[in-house]
């Protein structure tokens, strides 16, 4: 059997003359490679990711295939964004995702100045909040497009702070010193069971409901997104990735891979080679980037490589979305809808949960207190009473 063909998407950006940064920030290196592929089972891809410069206000698109670029002083935007919904809708609204991500994000970025942090994590965040607001009014504007949505794990580099901002269960790693760290945290039942020590990581891979997550963009007008955050060094290799390559190679296999590429593109290439040998039963998509200079070498002193929360200040006055009239919360704690992926069939069905509570802020992860057996069972059995009705209403 012919291996399968991996199709090449927007990768990283050709290397043109940087916009003057600030003095006091120095350029990062990094060579990086997006890629995307169908899977075995899949007749659409619908996947989408995204790479652009904000330095130069540069998207990559299908024409960009370098591997290397050189990052100024305002950084670097990723996303992948895993599409639900079956028929082209799914692929819609993953490229509603990155198209708004990317335009929220560059809209009225000031180039002339160096970038504060807590700005781009707030700008990264609501980003995505817009993004999934839109999607819901498309979806609910056309009939053939109801019940579309999307994941979307994006990521904000700026000097060495990498924020990332997360709804649904696609992920992001970063590699160091041999050791794979999972930097973001999957919004899925699964996922709350195993936090609640209800579920180990082995009986988790048999689940039979590990296909229902807690929220997506598109199915509710405003989505809780956990805003996270990792100090990069040198050396590091990040990889952000849709669950179809984390639900078909283990944590282990995907470290041996990132470790032993020599590039981003090998890596990248080895992923989705390994995912299709394993099934390929989902769409694939990865970004590799591997950070080569311009960061601090890792120190003993270092904060440990964790999923760590990043807590932003509360603003003074209430601010709208752009163009949306949401409002932007993001102290919110409300999880809004549901969603769950069908592997046969791509559809994904939407509802209500109470909230996730987020941690108080901390600089050292805060782990979850186990949940008691009567509340989980009521989870479950509303999560299940909930997939079946709406599947019955829309026979």
């Amino acid at each position: 059997m012919s291996e399968p063909e991996i199709t090449e998407s927007a990768t990283s950006l050709p290397s043109l003359e940087l916009i003057e940064a600030p003095p006091s920030l120095v350029p990062i290196a990094i060579e990086l490679q997006g890629r995307t592929d169908v899977g075995r089972e899949r007749e659409h891809n619908e996947d989408n990711f995204l790479v652009a410069d904000l330095s130069r206000g540069q998207r990559g698109g299908p024409e960009s295939y370098g591997s290397s670029v050189v990052v100024g002083g305002h950084g670097l935007l990723l996303a992948v964004c895993d599409g639900m919904g079956g028929a082209a809708a799914g692929e819609v609204a993953s490229q509603m995702a990155v198209d708004v991500i990317h335009q929220h994000v560059v809209s009225g970025l000031p180039l002339e100045a160096p970038l504060d942090r807590d700005a781009i994590a707030r700008r990264l965040v609501r980003a995505v909040e817009e993004a999934g607001f839109r999607i819901f009014e498309a979806a609910r504007a056309d009939r053939s497009r109801r019940g579309m949505g999307t994941t979307a794990t994006a990521a904000a580099l700026v000097d060495e702070t990498l924020f990332l901002a997360q709804v649904g269960d696609s992920r992001a790693y970063v590699l160091r010193d041999e050791k794979l760290v999972q930097v973001t945290r999957d919004q899925s039942l699964v996922n709350q069971l195993i936090e609640a020590g209800q579920l180990t990581e082995e009986e988790a891979e048999t689940f039979e409901h590990n296909n229902i997550i807690l929220q997506a963009l598109g199915t509710s007008d405003h989505v809780q997104v956990d805003l996270t955050y990792a100090e990069l060094r040198a050396g590091d290799r990040l990889l952000l990735c849709s669950d179809g390559l984390s639900g078909m190679v283990r944590n282990e296999e995907i470290r041996k891979i990132l470790f032993a590429a020599a590039t981003p593109a090998e890596a990248a290439q080895v992923l989705i080679e390994r995912a299709n040998a394993n099934g390929g039963h989902d769409n694939i998509t990865v970004i590799t980037a591997f950070f080569e200079s311009g960061l601090k070498a890792p120190s003993p002193t270092d904060l440990p490589l964790v999923y760590r929360k990043y807590v932003l200040p509360e603003v003074e006055e209430t601010q709208t979305m752009a163009g949306s009239g949401l409002m932007a919360a993001a102290e919110s704690l409300s999880m809004g809808g549901a969603a769950e992926r069908l592997r046969s069939t791509p559809r994904m069905q939407t509802g209500v949960f109470s909230a996730i509570p987020i941690p108080a802020p901390s600089s050292e992860p805060t782990p979850r207190e186990p949940l008691p057996r009567s509340v989980l069972a009521l989870l479950v059995a509303s999560v299940l009473a909930l997939v079946a009705a709406v599947l019955y209403s829309r026979r």
